[in-house]
């Protein structure tokens, strides 16, 4: 393992009011336009940003989720992921409970509250829209075949989550922490990535760990003749998904991108804890046919290295590939609860970008 080697610093630059935006940010991307997409665990929206100079971004928009797709209810999509890939722009809510906080202000009050976990609908959402010249929109003709339409979907829901989370019900490994609804944050089920390649999407997950090891989520989805995404036998076996478990010192996945064949691995803390958040970098994932376990004894897994750790800050959320001096493999890195220091405007960040080796 090396010692991280803080590349670039870029501004992102945002329309005010934008403090619910840059103090939550928890997913990025980046399209063949060179924009730059964020998500926010608190928002139902989707912001875009592009390039106007070296190391700026600026001209924000923003996309309601709810103008392209029908949403359940009015409470947050809790967006963990975001990817783009064959002309659509992908996203996945956490599909997570929650357990409500104590306010410090009635003891008996804060009890109760500790005793309440809800299940918010729409964060049970893995859903795409196709992107058109730097825009979303609910449907488009295909860039490259025009005899095909691009249109947005999502996969399709029940009354409790969707196709995915009913199919992990009944599993071995997973279906004990979706059946009691364990919240997040407390080794609950827990979606904080998104990764896709070759139509496959991998979705990391914060929770559970299962004695100390962490698990990816692969899955493939097509769309019914209704319109809707349901899932598409993939695998050996021909099952629904498939999972990959990988031994990331007892941390779980917090973030997952793709630097050509290879899966960059963000890992931190399960529980509501501080601790350091660790890279690792998967060799051969797109190779696996079927279930699969990795161990750091293998020479598939490695440690890249630590990044610099600040009580109470700088809680890294999203990954995207960025090139530095048109030649260094570089990874952005955003940050939920950043530093102040890094908030050099009030609507304006600085996020991060280390070298790739």
């Amino acid at each position: 393992m090396s010692d991280p080697f803080l590349l670039n610093r870029v501004l992102l630059q945002f329309q005010p009011p934008a403090a619910e935006i840059i103090h939550q940010l928890s997913a990025i991307t980046t399209t063949p336009d060179g924009s730059l997409w964020l998500g926010s665990d608190e928002l139902n929206t989707i912001e875009r940003l592009t390039l106007v100079k070296p190391s700026v971004y600026a001209n924000h928009q923003s996309f309601s989720i709810g103008d392209f797709l029908p949403l359940r209810d009015e409470d947050e999509i809790d967006i963990e992921g975001l990817e783009y890939a064959n002309g659509y722009l992908w996203f996945t809510g956490s599909h997570s409970p929650k357990r409500k906080q104590p306010k410090g202000k009635k003891p008996d009050k804060d009890i109760e509250r500790l005793a309440e976990v809800s299940i918010e609908l729409n964060r049970y959402l893995i859903a795409r829209i196709p992107v058109q010249s730097g825009e979303l929109v609910k449907s488009c003709a295909h860039p490259k075949k025009s005899d095909r339409t691009l249109t947005a979907a999502y996969l399709k829901t029940t009354e409790s989550g969707n196709l995915l989370t009913e199919a992990l019900k009944r599993d071995r490994h997973l279906g004990v922490y979706l059946a009691n609804a364990l919240p997040s944050k407390e080794n609950g089920f827990d979606i904080e990535g998104l990764a896709i390649r070759n139509h496959r999407l991998f979705l990391g997950l914060r929770g559970p760990v299962l004695r100390g090891w962490a698990v990816i989520l692969e899955v493939e989805m097509e769309a019914d003749d209704a319109g809707m995404l349901t899932l598409k036998p993939i695998g050996k076996d021909k099952q629904l998904y498939k999972k990959h478990f990988l031994e990331l010192n007892g941390l779980g996945i917090r973030e997952i991108v793709f630097c050509k064949d290879d899966l960059i691995i963000l890992a931190g803390p399960t529980m509501e804890l501080e601790g350091e958040m660790r890279v690792f970098r998967l060799k051969h994932l797109l190779k696996q046919d079927g279930d699969s376990l990795t161990s750091q004894t293998s020479d598939n897994l490695e440690i890249l290295f630590n990044l610099p750790f600040t009580i109470g800050h700088d809680h890294a959320e999203g990954l995207a590939i960025a090139r530095c001096f048109d030649q260094v493999d570089g990874l952005m890195i955003v940050y939920d609860s950043p530093n102040s220091i890094r908030a050099i405007q009030p609507d304006a960040i600085l996020a991060d970008i280390f070298q790739l080796k």
